[in-house]
């Protein structure tokens, strides 16, 4: 057992792409904060703001952003999409190109566009050869972006992003990725992708409690979209409350427009601490051999079909399956007796490791799907 996560013995946990279990650390900086606020208070909002600044570094690093000033701090996803969505300036017969895949985060801001006169397209992902080349097809002179999650969360589908932040450079379209399925568990690096947009919340592969998130905007990104939401910390001299010719930021920090959510931002913080200190390529290469050895033992039971591509490019920490002749409803509801923590999605059961699952968890988990 991991020492950073204590957890039931008889659990497996395998829902890190719904809601992730706390490290040990995380908890202690959670007390740690609230025994603080009910000793002194906000005695201490000065180091608080210290441990602000360290967050922005380390999701800096985590996404290899080239400065905090691209870093905001967000409620969740949908805000962060929102923000773009609301903030750009769209002209009538305009489109943005997606998938058919998405959850509902990164379909919901783009659909209600609907009324502005901008489409919103949607490739076909299932069963295709060339996944990124289905969204290339669906471009044409009046796409303005493309917004598509970096890992499919009802699939595991995993898309090249460098691919597709290439052809979005190549024609001047804005690029979107909603990395909450893969930030934390694989590599994203924005410069690489070169993308204008990122987002995740901390509550799945980051192994943070929800409400706080990250949004990477690039400077492209920044002169594009404009502030939606105004109030005392979204401006340049946010401390200088007598101030009264306010200027818009000029960082990220422009999209956070009140009070930061320092509770959240002590436990991501945390968090992350666990993740920079792994180091994100023990960690993916920890979960991708986790999915490798998932599909092996899914493979060795006839019982049992993988829904999931087995392409290992195309693969992330989300493994999908099903029972040939059982229910998903009542497989999940066998599997949920048992002990296992896992999903209903994309047709079948999704299981989610992270990290420091063990082999034996996983062993077990597939046994009891088959035998039920």
């Amino acid at each position: 057992m991991h020492p950073e996560f204590p957890q039931d013995p008889d659990l497996i946990y395998l829902n890190h792409a719904a809601v992730a279990p706390w490290p040990r650390r995380t908890a202690e900086a959670i007390r740690g904060f609230a025994e603080e606020n009910v000793q002194r208070g906000a005695a201490h909002y000065p180091r608080w703001m210290t441990r602000d600044a360290a967050l922005r570094r380390q999701l800096q690093a985590l996404l290899n952003a080239p400065s905090v000033d691209g870093i905001a701090l967000v409620k969740n996803t949908s805000e962060a999409i929102s923000f773009v969505a609301s903030g750009l300036e769209w002209r009538e017969g305009d489109n943005i190109v997606s998938s058919d895949e998405e959850f509902p985060s990164n379909r919901i801001p783009w659909e209600a566009l609907k009324i502005q006169g901008v489409g919103f397209r949607e490739a076909r992902l299932a069963g295709a050869d060339d996944p990124e080349q289905a969204l290339f097809d669906l471009v044409d002179s009046h796409t303005r972006l493309i917004a598509i999650s970096s890992v499919q969360y009802a699939s595991g589908l995993r898309l090249n992003l460098a691919r597709i932040g290439e052809f979005c450079q190549a024609r001047g379209i804005l690029f979107l990725v909603d990395a909450i399925q893969s930030l934390g568990a694989l590599k994203v690096d924005v410069q690489e992708c070169q993308a204008d947009f990122v987002m995740a919340d901390g509550h799945k592969w980051l192994l943070a409690p929800e409400g706080l998130g990250v949004f990477y905007v690039s400077a492209r990104g920044r002169e594009r979209v404009k502030p939606t939401q105004y109030g005392w910390h979204m401006v340049e001299k946010s401390g200088d409350y007598d101030h009264r010719d306010w200027q818009i930021a000029r960082s990220a920090k422009r999209y956070e427009c009140g009070s930061p959510n320092m509770l959240g931002i002590h436990a991501l913080s945390a968090s992350l601490s666990l993740l920079l200190e792994t180091g994100i390529p023990a960690i993916e290469g920890a979960i991708l051999g986790h999915t490798e050895r998932l599909i092996r033992l899914i493979a060795q039971h006839g019982t049992l079909e993988l829904m999931s591509s087995r392409r290992p490019d195309l693969r992330s920490g989300i493994v999908v399956f099903r029972h040939q002749s059982v229910p998903n409803a009542e497989l999940w509801s066998h599997l949920k007796r048992h002990g296992v923590i896992c999903a209903l999605r994309g047709g079948g059961i999704r299981y989610s490791p992270h990290f420091y699952t063990e082999d034996l968890a996983l062993e077990r988990a597939v046994v009891l799907a088959a035998s039920v």
